[in-house]
């Protein structure tokens, strides 16, 4: 059974929102008799959620986005990401629920508490006042992969190709901002819903380049063999951070506190490394 954790004002209970703060006195004052009745109940403030015996966390991510959420070979999401929150979960004794949400629809699984937080090499540029953030964690840059046999090396050689891109990605917003000049060169660019489809478009050539995240596009070339690259040139650059409803820093403060602790006794680094990711991690250098 699953109680309320005291996040929210009582003011917001005029709101239709549920909540639970200060005494317990002061709950029995709001809520009355009913209080009683529902103290049992499934109750949610802020995006926490707890039951008799442990805290709820629930990460949203997207599934086709490795190394850092995928579903491995045995059918269980995993990667860098969702390991760094399990970590944070089993040493502040929640429980960690892990996600899957369309990319497209994050900010309403976020703002209606489907999901506590966004955690999937997330960008921080740009969206630095929608979300309450963690500090970044990743340094990440936006480049093109192509087939190594394709004779592309450099932005110019991009002129009259097909480019992809995944949809409200951030190789897509660099694309159709500062890099707008770039993109006007392309024959078409193509929007994809995840990258596992782009890839499998490049290699059909179908695509002559994919536009990518570096920690995604060193991921894919180890998992499919030789036959690609990754240009020199970088489309962008950018940091990953955890994102939070905007305004919930109790929430932020406690996963940024445990992971700055798992930093300090290396087990950071120890899954970073499991994932070919220790030259990309910003935390703690």
């Amino acid at each position: 059974m699953k109680k309320c954790i005291a996040l929210l004002t009582a003011t917001a209970m005029t709101f239709g929102l549920l909540s639970a703060c200060g005494s317990p006195s002061q709950e029995t004052a709001q809520a009355g008799e009913a209080l009683e009745e529902t103290a049992t109940e499934e109750t949610q403030a802020d995006g926490m959620t707890q039951t008799d015996d442990e805290v709820i966390f629930t990460v949203g991510f997207d599934a086709e986005f490795p190394p850092y959420g995928y579903m491995d070979e045995n059918g269980e999401y995993t990667g860098f990401d969702l390991e760094l929150a399990a970590e944070v979960c089993e040493r502040r004794g929640w429980e960690l629920v892990k996600q899957p949400i369309d990319w497209d629809s994050k900010d309403m699984e976020l703002s209606s508490g489907s999901i506590d937080c966004i955690w999937n090499g997330f960008t921080m540029d740009g969206r630095e006042d929608a979300y309450t953030w963690s500090v970044p964690y990743v340094d990440n840059s936006q480049v093109f992969i192509v087939k190594a046999d394709a004779g592309i090396a450099s932005f110019d050689d991009l002129a009259g190709k097909l480019v992809g891109v995944q949809k409200d990605s951030s190789a897509l917003a660099a694309l159709e901002g500062d890099a707008k000049d770039l993109a006007a060169t392309f024959a078409e660019l193509n929007q994809y819903a995840d990258y596992n489809t782009g890839f499998m478009d490049l290699e059909a050539g179908a695509i002559d380049a994919l536009a990518i995240d570096i920690g995604v596009a060193d991921y894919q070339i180890k998992s499919r063999g030789d036959g690609y690259l990754i240009m020199e040139e970088r489309l962008a650059t950018e940091q990953y951070g955890i994102g939070f409803l905007l305004g919930n820093d109790e929430l932020k403060d406690q996963v940024e506190a445990t992971l700055l602790e798992m930093v300090e006794d290396g087990k950071f680094m120890e899954i970073a490394e499991k994932y070919g990711l220790e030259g990309s991690v910003c935390l703690g250098k």
